[in-house]
């Protein structure tokens, strides 16, 4: 079992549990994840948009479910993510809906950051997955990792004002948390990435393997 694994499987005990909920931090009053006995259940998710890149129509729906914080997350989306786009996303066959995981607070963080503006998401998902390895160095200083994710959203475009806003939604967070546990729980996600095409469960792969997959769908 890797890290990634281990960690949604302590979150799902977690839920069992009782849930998370948030609790704030030292760094700039930016969020925390905790565990706590609160129902994930009493948490208003309606809020939470989802983030979709394709047409409505398209013939196939495709769910991604990562972290900003994983490594392998991040070579899908530098690599065969982009072959996607072009290929089935951008030409209407595939309908590509991103969602969060969180194995610990800097995902959460930098999923605050891209969420920040529905209209930057995809933009913003493309700086952090490709600066992964910069953002979140020096892991043991939360400070650090706070200012890199808030560097990442002003080159985004992001405003000051509004970044430390986005950042500072508790609410926020603790809705993102539930929503995250009550997706993964439903679509038995316990590693990332994980793919869900037209509901069915797919592990992290080459993209030859993708596309053979999405070829079989289209009937091409």
């Amino acid at each position: 079992m890797n890290r990634r694994t281990a960690l949604i499987g302590m979150s799902a005990l977690a839920l069992a549990a009782g849930g998370w909920s948030l609790t704030r931090t030292s760094t700039g009053g930016m969020p925390d994840l905790g565990m706590a006995h609160a129902q994930t259940a009493d948490v208003d998710t309606s809020g939470i948009v989802e983030m979709v890149m394709g047409a409505e129509d398209a013939p196939i729906t495709m769910i991604e479910y990562a972290s900003f914080t994983c490594p392998h997350c991040a070579n899908f989306h530098n690599g065969p993510l982009k072959q996607l786009k072009a290929d089935y996303v951008d030409t209407g066959k595939v309908r590509f809906i991103y969602r969060d995981v969180y194995f610990d607070r800097f995902g959460l963080w930098a999923a605050m950051v891209a969420r920040c503006d529905a209209s930057k998401f995809f933009g913003i998902a493309d700086l952090l997955y490709a600066q992964q390895s910069e953002w979140i160095a020096g892991g043991g200083d939360p400070a650090l990792i706070a200012e890199n994710l808030r560097k990442i959203g002003r080159v985004a475009g992001l405003e000051n004002d509004q970044l430390e806003a986005c950042l500072a939604d508790n609410a926020n967070a603790q809705a993102l948390v539930a929503w995250y546990q009550a997706n993964a729980q439903a679509d038995d996600v316990n590693s990332t990435p994980t793919l869900i095409i037209d509901g069915e469960k797919h592990s992290n792969m080459a993209y030859a393997d993708l596309k053979a997959i999405l070829d079989e769908k289209l009937g091409e």
